[in-house]
């Protein structure tokens, strides 16, 4: 697919193929545009806008390609400047040397000229003077083969979509189309494809030609068969003769035979009845021994559930001790922080007094004495006029008041209906909600325990069935179901509470699936009760319920299932939490009576009620109590919630209604108050102008002032102190609050120790319980299987052992007398040497013989009473018929062989392609390696034909782990962007073409990248030979100077 090539110094070529110049006219952006490039690398730089990338796009479009191959338009038309009614695109290509395309006919130059109109492109092929050569798709496609010029190929001409589509892509398939288009192996694969296709096709046709003389073969083989079958009348004659003497003597044979297999199998019934006889012995025996220990472990467990009972009651009241001390320290110390906080403020209340006392003993000693009579006199004037507008003002103020006191109370009133609207609304939501989920439950009532999640928990569990070691059980509310009505349904649901949405593991490793399968379910709040499945079900002794009339929450549900039972009595405790049906009985049984064995008190209206000690509890309704969930039918539900919703309903109507009302009332009390407040503003600016003269007068006034600042600096003084004392009485109640804080901390340390310890200690008493429950069990399963092994023997030796041996006695005796029978018919057909002469029975049954007696007799009559023609014309019939078709078919026969071997040619075919495409995944391999060992890296390519992937493996020099980086994005920007360089660069020494463009190649890369990246780029396109194109809009001064590179820079665009 590559040819080798091989560069000494500077590459020598002969430059055939490549672009001299291009011409643009009204062409996209450009109105006119030349632009010469140089035989070796070229660089074309410019703003975002100023038509780089319309230079590329005009060479696809001078190559052949269509408008929607370029990407950049669906239709040729679109090119077209607006504006302008065609455009022209001229590519002047090179054509010298021993690679030129007919020199003798275009000359050293080929000039390729698309012009489009709104509807019409044409492409002429002109020679150097501009004389018109060609004009056909044919010959510019010669051209373009001749050349290997594949503009379509992203090694030929990448554009910023393939440059972003392929190198800038993390996607291994992505990378993957780009090797396969850019080593043709896309081409070669497409037209395999369609040689494939052909050949079926011819297949199909040949197939059908074949259908048309098939009736006349079937013809010809009805004619063989009639010959043949007349042949063989006489012989199926001679072979029914010879069938009935033996058969006759089957029956013979067969008794034998059926005679000694029944004797063997009497002789080996018989031989079980010692065998069934010992094993019976054995397991009562065994049976006996197990009875004892079971006897004594059960005594055991009973004596240690009394022992582990009260453990459990002592250690749940030594916790709530400690909860409760623990709840009395925080609020102590709540307690001293308001009290310290308390304290600060009032210390900068005093701070505060302190300054200002000397604010006003300061004011003081600067006041100065005027004219007191004068002044009395002016501020007598300015007091009355201001008493006066201050009477009109307050009469304004008190009219403006009465009008706002309304508005508040309509405003009030508004806020409120529609807060009232707006409780309604969200109370309609919340009962629309609950009515969905119970219809839910209604379908499927596994989801009244979790909704949606739950459901796709269980399909997970179902999928993932092999990963646990018994199948988890759950919700639990799923496996249990109300006794006697929905009445207690409210109460049993609160006090089990989570526990209906758990679900129950047999151990911590089935626990550890379950948390898996319930992640990838995205259901993760539900609780996990790891329990032995392989426990009975737990029988609870009177003495340890309480003793009392009310019902229990385990007396109220039913489930069949053990494990579930044993989980609502070990981990819910349901069997010692007592129902009641209001709150004044519920404190009776919980606080009052002191009955025993009761750990918590439910009511129906939701009250929960218990004592730790002596501290008594009593819990609030939950405002989000879900209820409801184990009521056997959810439709007296569903009704009673649609006429809440009804109600509720007619609640807002009569709200807006209202709230109409208030609206109106609120317009007409805002235009009166905007009134009066008018009028206000005017009094209040007319006596903000008198009261500002009397204040000028009276500071002028210090007649009387020195007797004013002494009496209000004694009250500042005198509430200094008396703050002061203050303080102190706070700091000696918060010395008191911390000795409280160290005392509640103590008792709180206390008692937890008192918990651990008693924990450590009762530690013995619970593992020798379950160890002996564990026991217990175990014996337990030992007879159950002792007992079902007995009974199974004995129903052996009696329904099949003994039964069996007399059937079979009864059987051999029958037998006999069919053999006397059977012996003495087949005597009077033949006699036994003639059978013993043609060599027995050749091993046929009896059956066989009879059914192939019968089948030959019915042939035979069938066959002779079937054909009517003499042999002879029959033969002439069939040799007319086979001359007629012999010719088609010897024809047929060579167009399949034909066939056949391009089938062959093509699989051969098929086969070097693989083979290539194996030689193109390891070369590109080793020239990526080639590339990166210039940098000191190495790296490997995976490409996979069958997944259509190829991803990129790197090792970084300084990688002391020496670890694989098998994601590009896990390097740095100039890692990726220099590897994903040598990539490109590694295809690009695998493909052959005069020319080479690149646009925007370096967009996403920084400086240190970009010039890394250009270095490179310069160094392999002088090494390599072809002619390079490279368009960017980033600054290219890096690049190094040199005779067989050009830098060339578009103009601005025009704004």
């Amino acid at each position: 697919m590559s040819s080798s090539r091989v560069f000494s110094g500077v590459a020598q070529r002969s430059g055939a193929g490549t672009i001299r110049r291009i011409r643009l006219e009204n062409f996209m952006c450009h109105s006119s545009l030349e632009i010469e490039l140089g035989e070796w690398v070229n660089f074309i730089t410019g703003q975002n806008g100023s038509g780089k990338s319309a230079i590329l796009t005009a060479l696809c479009i001078a190559f052949g390609s269509r408008a929607k191959e370029t990407q950049r338009a669906s239709k040729l038309k679109e090119f077209i400047k607006t504006g302008c009614s065609y455009a022209t695109v001229q590519v002047d290509v090179k054509n010298e040397g021993a690679d030129s395309f007919k020199p003798e006919i275009f000359g050293d130059t080929i000039i390729i000229e698309r012009r489009i109109t709104d509807s019409t492109s044409s492409t002429v092929l002109k020679d150097r003077q501009g004389r018109k050569v060609a004009s056909r798709k044919e010959d510019l496609r010669e051209l373009v083969e001749h050349f290997n010029i594949d503009v379509e190929n992203p090694c030929v001409i990448m554009s910023q979509d393939k440059s972003r589509e392929f190198l800038h892509s993390g996607n291994d398939k992505d990378k993957f189309k780009f090797f396969f288009k850019a080593t043709l192996l896309q081409q070669v694969d497409d037209l395999l494809q369609s040689i494939l296709k052909q050949l079926k096709d011819a297949y199909a046709l040949v197939d059908e030609l074949e259908n048309l003389i098939r009736p006349v073969q079937l013809e010809l083989n009805d004619l063989q068969e009639k010959i043949e079958n007349i042949k063989r009348v006489e012989q199926i004659s001679q072979e029914v003769q010879l069938l009935r003497k033996k058969l006759a003597w089957s029956w013979v044979y067969d008794v034998d035979k059926q005679l000694q297999g029944q004797r063997k199998k009497i002789e080996t019934l018989k031989n079980r009845i010692p065998t069934c006889q010992a094993k019976i012995d054995s397991t009562l025996e065994k049976l006996e021994k197990l009875d004892e220990r079971f006897s004594k472990k059960k005594v055991q467990v009973a004596c240690l559930v009394e022992k582990t009972s009260e453990v459990r009651r002592r250690k749940d009241e030594l916790w709530d001790a400690f909860c409760l001390a623990r709840n009395e320290k925080l609020e102590l110390e709540e307690e001293q922080r308001r009290s310290t906080q308390q304290i600060q403020k009032m210390l900068n209340d005093v701070r505060m007094l302190e300054e200002q006392v000397y604010d006003i003993q300061e004011n003081h000693i600067r006041n100065t004495q005027a004219e007191e009579s004068e002044i009395e006199e002016q501020i007598k004037k300015l007091e009355y006029a201001v008493d006066s507008v201050k009477s009109m003002l307050a009469s304004l103020k008190d009219e403006e008041n009465t009008l706002s006191e309304h508005l508040s109370a309509e405003m009030d009133a508004m806020k409120k209906i529609n807060d009232d609207i707006k409780h309604h609304e969200t109370k309609q939501q919340e009962i629309d909600r609950q009515i969905r989920e119970l219809r839910l439950h209604q379908t499927n009532k596994v989801t009244a325990f979790g909704g949606d999640g739950v459901l796709r928990l269980i399909r997970e569990i179902e999928r993932h069935h092999r990963a646990f070691t018994m199948p988890p059980i759950g919700p639990v509310g799923a496996h249990v179901t109300l006794v006697n009505g929905d009445t207690w349904a409210p109460a049993v649901e609160q006090a089990i509470g989570k526990l209906l949405n758990a679900f129950i593991v047999t151990n911590s490793q089935d626990a550890s699936a379950l948390r898996k399968c319930a992640k990838e379910a995205r259901y993760n709040y539900f609780p996990i009760v790891i329990h032995r499945f392989s426990r009975p079900r737990l029988i609870i002794p009177n003495h340890s319920l309480p003793q009392t009339s009310h019902p229990t929450a385990l007396s109220l549900l039913h489930s069949d299932n053990p494990t579930v039972f044993n989980v609502l009595v070990d981990v819910g405790r349901a069997e010692r939490q007592v129902l009641v049906k209001d709150y004044n009985m519920g404190r009776a049984v919980a606080f009052d009576q002191r009955i025993q064995n009761v750990l918590e008190v439910f009511t129906l209206d939701g009250f929960k009620m218990f004592s730790r000690g002596s501290v008594q509890t009593v819990l609030p309704v939950k405002k989000n109590l879900r209820i409801g969930r184990l009521c056997g039918s959810f439709d007296d539900q569903i009704k009673e919630f649609e006429s809440h919703v009804s109600n509720i309903k007619q609640d807002i109507d009569q709200s807006k209604s209202r709230k109409r009302e208030i609206e109106k009332k609120l317009q007409d009390y805002k235009w009166k108050l905007d009134n009066k407040k008018k009028r206000r503003l005017d009094v209040e600016r007319d006596f903000m102008v008198k009261r500002m003269k009397l204040e000028d007068a009276q500071k002028s006034y210090a007649v009387d002032a020195s007797v004013l600042p002494e009496s209000t600096t004694n009250e500042l003084l005198q509430e200094i102190s008396d703050a002061k004392m203050l303080v102190k009485k706070k700091e000696a109640l918060l010395e008191k609050l911390k000795e409280r804080i160290n005392a509640a901390e103590e008792k709180a340390r206390t008692l937890k120790l008192s918990f651990e310890d008693f924990g450590e200690s009762t530690k013995g008493e619970v593992e020798a319980f379950q160890k002996a429950e564990e026991e217990l069990t175990e014996i337990e399963k030992e007879r159950t299987n002792a007992e079902a092994n007995k009974a199974h023997y004995e129903n052996v030796m009696k329904d099949k052992v003994l039964p069996q041996i007399k059937e079979a006695e009864a059987e051999y005796m029958e037998l006999e007398q069919n053999r006397k029978e059977s012996y003495r018919k087949a005597s009077v057909i033949c006699p036994e040497s003639e059978i013993e002469a043609l060599g027995d029975l050749d091993g046929s049954t009896t059956e066989q013989l009879d059914a192939k007696l019968k089948k030959l007799n019915q042939r035979l009559v069938h066959e002779s009473n079937r054909y009517s023609e003499s042999i002879d014309d029959l033969r002439m019939l069939y040799q007319e018929k086979e001359r007629r078709i012999l010719r088609k078919l010897q024809t047929y026969k060579a167009f399949r062989e034909r066939l056949d071997a391009c089938q062959n040619a093509l699989d051969l075919r098929r086969k070097k392609f693989q083979r290539n495409a194996a030689l193109l995944r390891r070369e590109l391999t080793w020239q990526f390696n080639g590339h990166l060992g210039k940098k000191g890296i190495s790296g490997l390519i995976n490409v996979s034909y069958d997944e259509r992937t190829l991803s990129v493996e790197v090792k970084m020099p300084q990688d002391a782990s020496s670890s694989i980086v098998r994601d590009t994005r896990g390097l740095s920007g100039g890692e990726r962007s220099f590897s994903t360089l040598c990539f490109a660069l590694a295809l690009h020494d695998m493909t052959e073409a005069p020319f080479r463009a690149m646009d925007e190649f370096d967009v996403f890369m920084d400086a240190v990248s970009r010039k890394i990246s250009l270095d490179t780029l310069v160094d392999f396109a002088l090494a390599q030979g072809s002619q390079w194109i490279f368009i960017t809009p980033h600054d290219i001064s890096m690049v190094k100077h040199g005779e067989r590179i050009k830098k060339q820079q578009m103009a601005a665009p025009r704004t």
